[in-house]
């Protein structure tokens, strides 16, 4: 073994861990608790204190984490917006989104969102937000595997009723009630929706949000998205109800249409991201 060898070998696996270390610090942050001391991160991934104060430092200078001013605790930083922007930018369902997210919340007066399945979550990664000062925001980057999710249960409605059984009952998707009962009322609401063409989130994941989602078809017929609308409880009855799922499929038909697609019959292949396949 030559001396170059030997350091690549001894090397290789500290920096392989140092990065995943890192990874794990960034990955603590949610959208439910973006402000996270260096204590709160240290128990969350298993690493001493002093290490994650050393990534964290590191981040703070290259600005992927920040200092809140009162707190002294840490958040996400804006420079990774910087890193993310050209995977944002080459996403073909969110630039084609885009225009039809603005219009439909114009249309509507209420937040507009595009999700995105991913690793077995509903993923956020497009919103226009509502022009009204009380409503309900999609922060980019959020995730959600709440069964009862209106994005969730579109991406669901393209399972097969044993994989989504499954999911439910090894707790990959959170769901209230998990027995036997609970999963077939729950199959049959996604048929409902599927039939239906949107789903309906009306409370149940928080009392005071309502929210609606419909599918986006690719040309393919595949299911690559979902246009989501969340909006507060308060201002939407069951009349506003049935007009805002009504709005929010016929943006996701238009979305299709700007992709070449249209709804398909039946279950279709779920993929993610840029047209990447995931297995089911």
């Amino acid at each position: 073994m030559t001396s170059a060898d030997y350091v690549t070998a001894t090397t290789e696996p500290k920096s392989a861990s140092v990065i995943i270390n890192a990874i794990a610090v960034l990955r603590s942050f949610t959208a439910d608790e973006p402000l996270l001391g260096v204590t709160e991160i240290a128990n969350r991934v298993g690493l001493h204190k002093s290490t994650v104060s050393r990534i964290l430092a590191t981040f703070e200078q290259e600005h992927l984490v920040e200092r809140d001013p009162e707190t002294r605790r840490f958040r996400l930083g804006l420079g990774l917006i910087a890193v993310a922007g050209p995977l944002l930018a080459e996403l073909e369902e969110r630039q084609v989104a885009y225009p039809v997210l603005r219009a439909l919340a114009e249309q509507t007066g209420e937040t507009s969102a595009l999700m995105l399945w991913s690793d077995g979550q509903s993923m956020c990664v497009e919103q226009i937000a509502s022009h009204h000062q009380i409503k309900h925001t999609t922060p980019l980057g959020a995730r959600y595997r709440d069964a009862m999710s209106a994005s969730v249960q579109v991406f669901l409605s393209a399972e097969s009723d044993e994989r989504v059984a499954s999911m439910l009952r090894d707790g990959s998707i959170t769901h209230p009630g998990p027995g036997d009962a609970a999963v077939d009322a729950y199959l049959r609401r996604l048929e409902e929706a599927r039939v239906r063409g949107w789903a309906i989130n009306y409370g149940e994941s928080s009392t005071d949000e309502v929210g609606v989602a419909a599918p986006v078809h690719d040309h393919r017929g595949d299911l690559v998205a979902a246009v989501l609308i969340p909006a507060p409880r308060f201002r939407i009855g069951p009349d506003s109800l049935q007009d805002l799922g009504e709005a929010c499929a016929a943006a996701a038909r238009q979305i299709s249409a700007r992709l070449g697609g249209k709804a398909a019959n039946g279950l279709q292949p779920l993929v993610t991201g840029a047209g990447r396949s995931r297995n089911s």
